[in-house]
């Protein structure tokens, strides 16, 4: 028995190998993104000191692309042009406010798709109740959805954390797998696979729930003054709000990098081109462009902007990408540094189940989302091995929307977020937690996004 444990490449020390992994990923999402990146360490030094297993290589080039974005996004946010997209968003809804149980999801989703990250809801979720209430709609409806919407526009955006990395991906392992995407190729399918998703979602919603004046629980808390004093007092919007002419510079700077970043990947011929290993010439490597394109809008906005350069690290945006950096770090290091150890016997074993089943993937890849939270780093430490096991690299980007798994717990920031501006109590958590408002959307959005991309994947790429 202890020859078998000292023996890294026994099954026994690998179901070992496993359960540390498991263990450390449940432990670290109580701690959030920091915290799941420190106790994913404590998981590598084991593998490496404990079992022996040589360490793998961390994602660099990941990590620095996802800087880079972070980088040119928050000093937008400093700059007042997130504000911006907020209040032209805010206007859109208004004009409709019937319609906010469809227009809300949609607008949350196409802010993630623009900005590259779901954490510029946080503003729209006062925003989206006030509208609700003022047409007598159950927050509930437009709320859960929009909350979920955000984080399908990730698997949307071209400058997201998911999307650069699964880009990265594919081009890393092009010597396995003999083909690359380029975003450009990502995104004619993921774009309308997650929008698709989206709009199920919105349309399911409409009639979820009560009516707030047939709702006996609303209408019981309606008995206390103080909580009809509060809601009837609330309001928050950003109609009226002046910007600076310097805001607007920014939202173009940004949306012109933006532009830039996918012309240069549909067309490669605009790249540069450098001689590799073998003295073939090459096209600069996307990767390499996105770093460069976002570290000069991100100086482009700070010089022709007017922004307060001591505040950029202060900012949501740029605190929540650094949290994904040091999340996407510890895993995917501590997941490559098993999956390389063990890459023949686990192919041997899983290979011919995954390529009879490719929607096992699918599941592999939602699972793992859930237990990080975090898209980027479910695909840096699961597509990888799907692509080694043979998964078709059109059958990734077809389920690329799996990546989004965290809606199966309400535990996301987002989520918990939603919960707290709804203050009608109608946006919530279930007695048995898993009984939550974000269930049923976020299945819908995941499951119809998987779908549509998988058809769509087999009939563009």
């Amino acid at each position: 028995m202890l020859a078998s444990i000292l023996d890294p490449t026994s099954g026994v020390a690998i179901v070992l190998q496993i359960l540390v992994i498991l263990g450390c990923l449940l432990t670290g999402t109580r701690f959030g993104g920091i915290g799941l990146g420190l106790i994913s360490g404590i998981g590598l030094v084991i593998l490496v000191f404990l079992f022996g297993l040589a360490p793998g290589e961390p994602p660099v080039s990941v990590m620095l692309t996802i800087v880079a974005v972070i980088g040119c996004a928050a000093t937008l946010q400093q700059g007042k042009g997130l504000d911006v997209m907020m209040q032209f968003a805010e206007k859109l809804l208004r004009k409709k406010p019937e319609m906010v149980t469809i227009l809300a999801p949609i607008t949350t989703w196409s802010l993630t798709v623009l900005c590259g990250t779901g954490h510029v809801v946080y503003t729209m979720f006062p925003i989206i109740q006030d509208i609700a209430l003022k047409k007598g709609i159950r927050p509930e409806r437009p709320m859960a959805v929009s909350s979920t919407a955000a984080q399908m526009g990730i698997t949307a955006s071209p400058v997201s954390v998911a999307t650069v990395s699964l880009a990265s991906i594919l081009a890393e392992n092009a010597g396995i797998t003999h083909v690359s995407f380029s975003i450009p190729q990502i995104l004619m399918v993921a774009m309308p696979a997650s929008l698709s998703g989206v709009l199920l979602a919105a349309l399911w919603s409409m009639r979820r729930g009560k009516d707030l004046d047939k709702d006996p629980a609303f209408q019981e808390r309606m008995k206390d003054p103080e909580f009809a004093a509060q809601l009837e007092g609330q309001g928050q919007t950003l109609i009226g709000k002046t910007f600076p002419p310097s805001a607007y510079r920014a939202v173009w700077i940004f949306f012109t990098v933006i532009v830039l970043v996918v012309i240069l990947g549909a067309f490669e011929g605009l790249r540069p081109s450098f001689p590799d290993d073998d003295g073939a010439a090459k096209p600069l490597s996307m990767n390499l462009v996105i770093q460069m394109l976002m570290l000069v809008g991100g100086a482009v906005i700070l010089l022709a902007c007017k922004v307060d350069h001591k505040k950029i690290a202060s900012t949501a945006v740029f605190k929540a990408g650094m949290t994904a950096v040091f999340s996407v770090f510890g895993v995917a290091w501590m997941a490559d540094t098993f999956f390389s150890a063990h890459l023949d016997q686990l192919t041997d074993v899983l290979g011919e189940v995954v390529a009879a089943a490719p929607w096992t993937y699918a599941l592999a890849l939602l699972i793992t989302s859930k237990l990080v939270n975090s898209q980027g780093a479910a695909l840096v430490a699961i597509a990888p091995i799907g692509l080694a096991l043979g998964v078709d690299p059109v059958v990734v980007i077809g389920f690329y929307g799996a990546a989004y798994g965290y809606w199966i717990l309400p535990t996301y920031p987002s989520d918990l977020a939603c919960i707290g501006f709804d203050t009608t109590g109608t946006t919530r958590i279930g007695k048995f937690v898993i009984n939550h408002s974000f269930l049923i959307p976020g299945a819908i959005c995941v499951f119809t996004s998987c779908v549509v991309g998988s058809g769509l994947a087999q009939l563009l790429l």
